[in-house]
């Protein structure tokens, strides 16, 4: 494991599993309407980034360049002006992104820097995103066996539903499943990244044979990142159940942020040698900050906001 991910000791096992699945499903009411708050928030500061394509909503006019078809020149708006303009439409088809989240044990800790959990932020994002992505006549689905393509507003409750049953206890959860994908699709991955580089390199070349586009978008608690803590402290594994008894943490500190610098740039380095985008988010800061940088990233496969 290349980063220790930090947190105490928890006990394993199906009970503990289904507890916090039955956990998760009570609060989903809260969850949902502080995602659309969310998205909301973000749309109101975005405008529509529209593309050219098939469809019957004009978009725009544009001078005639070589190479395009006599057929497209819209001579009306042509006959107002000494150039020649061509009438340009919306492009209507409905883009399939595939959403996930991390659900392994490492993404319910969190410091006292922070006030919620990994996993809640990440829950959090990806169905402010789904919200903005149906908003824009997108279809989602979850990376979960079974999990179909939705369309449509109201297929939100139904995402953040299958989204209270993806938790898992097994640490192989911690990396995206291997399921079928739409072709051309593009796949939006949430969760703390803190595997081996040389497995997730593995996870998200699998995801580039299908191919699909994909955004990296890492989740991460600000005590991971500044290891703030002093003295003796014991650190657990949440993955494996190993410990670590430290006699002076901050001993250590420096070569831990080397560590972790070299882990996130090792990140972005596997994700530009795939052609995907990667971005992190510490659950310190506003959730709004990530998902219009997320919202903006995706840009090139969304239709406007409605």
């Amino acid at each position: 494991m290349i980063v220790p991910r930090l947190g105490a000791e928890q006990p394993r096992g199906a009970p503990r599993e289904a507890r916090h699945a039955e956990a998760l499903a009570a609060s989903l009411p809260a969850l949902l309407i502080a995602a659309r708050r969310v998205a909301m928030t973000v749309a109101q500061g975005v405008h529509g980034r529209r593309r050219v394509g098939q469809g019957d909503s004009f978009w725009q006019f544009r001078p005639f360049l070589p190479g395009d078809q006599v057929l497209r020149i819209d001579w009306r708006q042509s006959a107002k002006s000494d150039r020649v303009f061509v009438r340009e439409t919306e492009w209507e088809a409905a883009q399939t992104v595939c959403l996930w989240a991390d659900g392994s044990p490492s993404m319910r800790w969190r410091s006292d820097l922070a006030a919620i959990t990994k996993a809640e932020r990440a829950r959090l994002l990806l169905l402010a995103l789904a919200s903005l992505l149906l908003r824009g006549g997108e279809r989602v689905r979850l990376m979960v066996p079974g999990a179909v393509s939705q369309g449509g507003r109201a297929a939100l409750e139904t995402l953040a539903c299958e989204l209270a049953g993806a938790t898992s206890d097994d640490p192989a959860s911690s990396l995206p499943p291997r399921l079928p994908l739409p072709r051309h699709a593009t796949a939006v991955l949430f969760g703390d990244f803190l595997s081996p580089l040389a497995e997730v390199q593995a996870a998200l070349a699998e995801l580039a044979a299908v191919p699909v586009s994909v955004h990296l978008q890492q989740v991460i608690d600000p005590a991971e990142r500044a290891l703030p803590f002093q003295g003796r402290v014991r650190f657990t594994d949440l993955e494996d159940a190993g410990q670590a008894l430290i006699p002076r943490v901050e001993g250590l500190r420096s070569a831990y942020l080397e560590r972790f610098a070299r882990h996130e740039e090792g990140l972005a380095q596997v994700c530009r040698s795939l052609g995907f985008s990667f971005a992190t988010h510490s659950t310190d800061q506003p959730p709004e900050t990530a998902l219009l940088a997320l919202y903006v990233a995706l840009a090139p496969r969304r239709e406007p906001l409605q």
